[in-house]
């Protein structure tokens, strides 16, 4: 496909002020749904896991970046966020193509992105833009590289931390180029404004959204191995000739109750709408949280000091979730807080009660539409207060491979309500 074209005059680019995810129609006719979703948070200097870009930004710069979907169609979009942004961001160009090699794009599969119809976009800080259709045809389980080209000085950057990709920059413009070598210098492990990427012409089944911390997120699982529990459970929807949108709306370090202004994002309570409900075409959304607003009360990491939690507090967090979705028509499925004995800062005796009183509520409470009992499903037998060892990454908090695994493996296929 030839991607060249004529330049386009200052008068033509697409000023996008677009505050809400649509939950519409291709051109009116076809129901959208997204097929893969990382949720934004604000830009924090983090090197834990590798190069980290957001407080610096980019200018004149491309970043290409590496998502699989998890159910297919024969148009894309993506979605963009400017939300932490101090300053409009400019995008000088966009691309969308089926992933080669590492930052090789699979020859003839690339197509030009635009906003408005043009291929340019300019978006306000605070505010998100959903790019244009384009013709692609994909399926599920299926690897696309987004490539973005930011012209001018983005100043800090919205982003995600916890990717546990590849993400590549290059210097100057390229977003066209199928092969590598530009993109040879630099990696992060994060994802940098891309927050979403929509298809439609598939058969509509409606998508699943997964929110939580670090363990919906993937911490623990082997990076860029896409085994995180959702990436899980959208091999088994496959499997089974159901493949449906499957969201990550995790976090790393998310709570419920507090907001973090380091990279722990917005409260629960303040982005579920954002991150799951105003996704295009959820039916149902699985909720893990809990872990944090437990274990990290009373300490102060640089993001101020998080207040203590009681089972009280947190039940009514979780009823405020369930409200929201069902304000909204949406099943909501509670899974119980997963063991985390002897990890630090986070077990202690007064911990294991709170944590063991929000876990009772949500197995007997009958407020969610179903439970997905992870306590149990992960817990050692011996001591049921601890990660069983063949699921435990070696924090004791975390679940490896085999643990996300178990985690799809409870999760009922339907996505129904049973209560």
């Amino acid at each position: 496909m030839n991607l060249s074209h004529r330049a386009v005059g200052a008068a033509l680019v697409a000023t996008l002020v677009l505050s809400g995810a649509s939950t519409g129609h291709a051109d009116g006719r076809r129901e959208w749904s997204g097929a893969w979703a990382g949720a934004q948070h604000r830009p924090w200097h983090n090197e834990w896991d590798g190069p980290n870009w957001s407080l610096g930004g980019f200018a004149d710069q491309s970043i290409r970046q590496v998502v699989r979907i998890t159910t297919g169609g024969t148009r894309v979009r993506v979605r963009l966020s400017n939300r932490y942004g101090t300053r409009p961001l400019r995008v000088g160009g966009a691309t969308v193509a089926k992933t080669g090699d590492g930052a090789r794009v699979r020859p003839g599969t690339m197509r030009r992105l635009t906003f408005g119809g043009s291929p340019e976009a300019t978006i306000p800080a605070g505010r998100d833009a959903i790019s244009d259709a384009a013709s692609l045809v994909t399926a599920p389980l299926e690897r696309l590289t987004v490539t973005l080209y930011l012209t001018r000085p983005t100043g800090p950057a919205t982003f995600h931390e916890g990717g546990m990709t590849t993400t590549y920059r290059a210097g100057g413009n390229h977003v066209s180029d199928a092969g590598a070598d530009a993109f040879a210098g630099e990696t992060s492990h994060s994802w940098y404004y891309l927050t979403g990427v929509d298809v439609t012409g598939g058969r509509p089944r409606g998508a699943v959204a997964a929110f939580g911390d670090s363990i919906t997120d993937g911490f623990g699982s082997t990076p860029g191995a896409d085994n995180r529990y959702p990436d899980e459970l959208a091999e088994r929807l496959a499997a089974a000739g159901t493949p449906r949108g499957v969201l990550n709306a995790g976090i790393n370090g998310n709570m419920l109750l507090t907001d973090s202004s380091c990279a722990a994002g917005e409260k629960a309570l303040t982005r579920f709408g954002r991150d799951a409900l105003d996704r295009p075409a959820v039916r149902a959304v699985v909720v893990l949280l809990g872990t944090n607003d437990i274990g990290l009360g009373g300490l102060d990491f640089g993001c101020g000091e998080f207040p203590e939690v009681t089972a009280r507090r947190l039940i009514a967090g979780h009823r405020a979730l369930i409200r929201m979705a069902h304000a909204r028509g949406v099943t909501v499925i509670g899974a119980t807080v997963t063991p985390f004995k002897p990890a630090q800062p986070y077990y202690s005796t007064t911990h294991e009660a709170v944590r063991t009183g929000l876990n009772r509520w949500i197995r007997h409470s009958g407020e969610y539409d179903a439970v997905v009992d992870l306590d149990r499903v992960l817990a050692e037998p011996a001591d049921p207060q601890r990660l069983r060892t063949a699921y435990d990454s070696g924090d004791h908090l975390h679940p490896n491979d085999a643990g996300t695994r178990a985690i799809a493996a409870a999760i009922d296929l339907t996505l129904r309500r049973t209560r």
